[in-house]
């Protein structure tokens, strides 16, 4: 891009900036040289190579890949493909084969994990200008580095080590600097590393000041609060974005993942209508197949999410939407559909950690233990986010090793510390895994705290358990019933339905939720769904 000219900000002042930056930098790569050192000490944690930049969490607020350009409207469609034909046991052993060249398994450790969270940290002091992090890659043409597509269809450090290039030499270009905030925040969420949150609001900023209404930092600044789970903020940035950019595709996905995670299922599901007409692609997509999903369409939702697949080319496109497919399959008990899905994205992208700890998950509920605890401590090992440390501790103590799984638990808080201090609202995360393995009490207020921002399906399960576990069964059972209300299909929330049924003496409520969810997804959870096994049964000795 031209750098803007008439921009009245001196020269010299950005030179400065510039050198202020490499300063911190080197004070940042001393810290985070002598952290990796301790961690080394500690034990060796493998490393992985950066994959493409594709990938969602699984859950609504995610950010989603990059589209296809010209893909036809969703409405009146039709089905696209997505299915494999070979045996899924054939095709896991494939994909492992795939994923075992040049890689080495490493034993995960509760104090190289902590470490790993503390460089994640350090790391985020690293100046927004400092390309020191990256000496030893190498790094694309300036030109090439400007393109959002680019870093989304690339390797993403080598990317972001080109634009900070860029900026060195062309401070004002407003684009870029927006360019370079949106790698921050699929940084952040592709390593697991919140750290570069508080980078991606500085590079958004710096191009807001050097052009205000320039739609793609208003979009980013909406994508960056919809990763920190402010979704008032992010609905607003990108109700600014769609004022400059009516077809601002990052904007319209936003303003879907905003709305559906404020409740407002209805207005969410207009937006993602509105986001089909005018931008019609993988992004938009996935996000029509989500908002269907909430209202217990499932048949639509998988529709969407083939057709979807059928249109991915990009390897990071087919790894995104195919785990997308793998989790529909496994919320509803098609572990064998979830696996060969898993499968799938993983031939694209055999580092794609969403579909590692989603294989992960349909292993352990088809019963391949072993393989769903070495896939589990491989996923933590590389970037210990709080579900896969939540499951691979479930699996350690329906095992019976209690130690273990404590190790897992602690570094949910270690991890929501981290959160925290990069501006990510922890309190849902906090409150679904402390309710079950921590500080109940703790657990209550993160749910009152998050119902009171937003009153979703999600809260309202989060709040209900939390309730339940504090002995509040009669507050408890409106909001259970509030999570079903919608016809989400979820085992999880129909086993805590029941269980709250069955402490406030609806005996017949309780059989039929307890029935519904073991009927639904019977390995929905290590430990939920053998207790929801042994409450049913109890219930049923009582009739």
């Amino acid at each position: 891009m031209t750098p803007r000219t008439n921009d009245s900000a001196p020269e010299n002042e950005e030179n400065g900036k510039a050198n202020g930056a490499d300063a911190a930098a080197a004070g940042a790569d001393e810290r985070l040289a002598a952290l990796r050192r301790v961690r080394a000490a500690v034990q060796p944690v493998r490393r992985s190579r950066t994959g493409p930049l594709k990938g969602r969490s699984g859950g609504p607020g995610a950010a989603a890949p990059s589209g296809v350009e010209g893909a036809e409207s969703l409405q009146d469609g039709t089905d696209g493909g997505g299915g494999g034909e070979e045996d899924s046991a054939q095709r896991i052993a494939a994909v492992r084969r795939t994923a075992a060249a040049g890689r080495r398994r490493r034993a995960l450790h509760l104090a190289g994990c902590v470490t790993l969270l503390a460089v994640a940290l350090t790391a985020g002091s690293i100046a927004l200008d400092a390309a020191r992090g990256n000496a030893g890659q190498s790094v694309a043409p300036a030109s090439a580095a400007l393109s959002p597509g680019l870093l989304a269809s690339g390797d993403l450090d080598s990317g972001i080590a080109s634009l900070q290039s860029h900026l060195r030499d062309q401070p004002r270009d407003f684009g870029s600097w927006a360019t370079l905030g949106l790698a921050y925040v699929e940084q952040a969420r592709t390593k697991g590393d919140p750290s570069r949150y508080p980078q991606a609001d500085q590079a958004f900023k710096r191009s807001l000041a050097l052009r205000a209404d320039n739609d793609q930092a208003l979009a980013g600044r909406a994508a960056l609060a919809a990763a920190r789970h402010d979704f008032e903020d992010a609905l607003k940035y990108a109700d600014q974005a769609l004022k400059v950019n009516p077809y601002s595709e990052r904007a319209l996905c936003s303003r879907v993942d905003a709305l559906v995670e404020l409740g407002r299922y209805a207005d969410a599901s207009k937006a993602a209508d509105t986001a089909d007409d005018r931008r019609p692609g993988i992004p938009v997509f996935t996000r029509y197949a989500y908002v269907h999903e909430l209202r217990g369409d499932v048949r639509t939702a998988e529709r969407v999410l083939n057709r979807a697949l059928s249109s991915a080319v990009a390897p990071g496109d087919t790894a995104y939407v195919a785990t997308q497919l793998g989790q529909l399959a496994w919320n509803q008990g098609d572990y064998e559909a979830a696996l060969t899905h898993y499968a799938r994205a993983l031939a694209a992208d055999e580092n794609y950690l969403p579909a590692l700890e989603g294989r992960a998950r349909a292993q352990a509920a088809s019963g391949d233990r072993t393989g769903a605890l070495n896939g589990l401590r491989d996923v933590v090992s590389r970037y210990p986010l709080p579900g896969p440390l939540v499951e691979l501790g479930e699996l350690y103590e329906a095992a019976g090793d209690k130690v273990k799984a404590d190790d897992q638990y602690a570094l949910v808080d270690a991890w929501t510390a981290l959160a925290r201090a990069n501006g990510v609202n922890a309190d849902l995360d906090t409150a679904l895994a402390a309710a079950d393995h921590g500080d109940k009490a703790s657990a209550l207020r993160a749910a009152r705290a998050e119902w009171k921002r937003r009153e979703t399906v999600h809260t309202a399960d989060a709040l209900a358990w939390a309730l339940h576990v504090n002995g509040k069964d009669d507050e408890a059972l409106s909001y259970a019933r509030r999570a079903t209300a919608t016809g989400y299909r979820s085992a999880a929330f129909l086993y805590h339905r029941g269980v709250i049924e069955r402490a406030t003496g609806h005996a017949e409520d309780a059989r039929e939720h307890l029935r519904a969810a073991l009927k639904l997804n019977p390995g929905f959870s290590p430990l939920g769904a053998r207790e929801a096994r042994t409450a049913l049964k109890d219930l049923e000795a009582a009739k």
